[in-house]
């Protein structure tokens, strides 16, 4: 593992970059890396530490593409019924538009969630064999239980996190609020993973008997991380910008913007600006509004039509949709099914 971690870190040596807001700047020209070979000066969008991680790493690269994938995903999953609701923008480097540009919950869960993801991926390649640079982590967090040994491969989430602290942060090394929260935020993104592994374990004997049990540490679903890091953006906390004067220089700092809350720990998200409304189009802030989203006629939460429409009100209309009716299992072994025609309401914004 130490072995590992020096090689990581010895060809990603910090240097100085030009400011990002989009410091998770990765698009639609990631999406075949998996696909093909990886030419890596060919990737619009790396900075140069992080051109070095690629052509030091390559054969992990297309894990690390599939990471911020997954990433978005459920980023798009998890804000499905919100005004905003995590749209990407086709050809643009910066893959959400301007919204990333400010310091908002919605950037503080895109940063974590898209680190989470790189982290996740790596991980999940590692263990699954393709990888030469990983494998399974040998060294078992504990002693094993009662009735069960040690055995199967548990997944290294430590050397994902370090693939997705190198590349991921490889932007955020300048002295600012924004890359102090990049920072942060990427990093509670990896604490998920952390936080949510569980042990996985398979009975061995005959006839399915559980003579022998044997247990390993595996990641969870993505969609747990999901949920988990949803709630935290949920919770996320206000911070203001404290400027300081160092050796180097001035320095930005977050601190909590009310002392009356509990502040925020290592896993908790935070932001230092407001998000806008999201209700009506806006180049500047990436915002395409709720004009034509479908909304929930019954729901009083945001998803519902009041809220999601903005007080604009709904049109509705019907639809006519195809579906699988009747089904009938026959022995051995297949489903028969009808096809059935239902209507149904659907609600839209004005």
């Amino acid at each position: 593992r130490l072995q590992k971690k020096w090689c990581l870190q010895a060809c990603t040596d910090n240097v100085d970059f030009p400011s990002p807001c989009r410091s998770l700047a990765v698009g639609h020209q990631y999406s075949s890396l998996g696909t093909q070979p990886i030419l890596c000066g060919s990737i619009p969008g790396l900075v140069p530490k992080q051109l070095r991680f690629c052509r030091n790493y390559v054969e992990i690269m297309p894990s690390v593409a599939e990471g911020v994938k997954i990433g978005i995903q459920e980023c798009q999953h998890q804000f499905r019924g919100r005004r905003w609701n995590c749209t990407t923008v086709n050809d643009n480097l910066a893959i959400f538009g301007p919204v990333l540009d400010k310091a908002t919950r919605e950037s503080a869960f895109v940063h974590a969630i898209a680190s989470a993801g790189v982290a996740f991926a790596v991980t999940r390649a590692c263990a699954e064999g393709p990888a030469t640079i990983c494998g399974c982590d040998t060294p078992h967090k504990g002693p094993p239980g009662e009735g069960w040994k040690w055995g199967g491969c548990s997944e290294d989430v430590e050397f994902g996190s370090m693939v997705s602290r190198e590349f991921a942060d490889a932007r955020e090394n300048r002295p600012d609020a924004r890359s102090a929260m990049n920072r942060h935020n990427n990093e509670a993104g990896r604490m998920s993973l952390n936080d949510n592994m569980f042990l996985k374990c398979k009975c061995h004997g005959l006839s399915g008997s559980c003579e022998v049990k044997t247990c390993w540490w595996s990641q969870p679903d993505f969609r747990v991380i999901g949920d988990y890091m949803k709630d935290k953006y949920d919770s996320a906390s206000e911070m203001v910008v404290e400027k300081h004067k160092e050796s180097r220089g001035w320095v930005e700092t977050l601190r909590p913007k009310y002392n009356y809350f509990k502040p925020p720990t290592e896993r908790d998200l935070v932001y230092y600006e407001s998000s806008p409304n999201f209700c009506d189009p806006n180049p500047e802030t990436g915002s395409f509004g709720t004009r034509d989203r479908i909304c929930n006629l019954t729901s009083h939460g945001i998803d519902g039509c009041d809220l999601l429409c903005c007080g604009r009100g709904h049109n509705t209309r019907t639809e006519k949709r195809k579906e699988k009716c009747h089904c009938i299992f026959h022995w051995c072994c297949y489903v028969s099914c009808q096809e059935c025609v239902r209507v149904y309401d659907v609600h839209t914004c004005k």
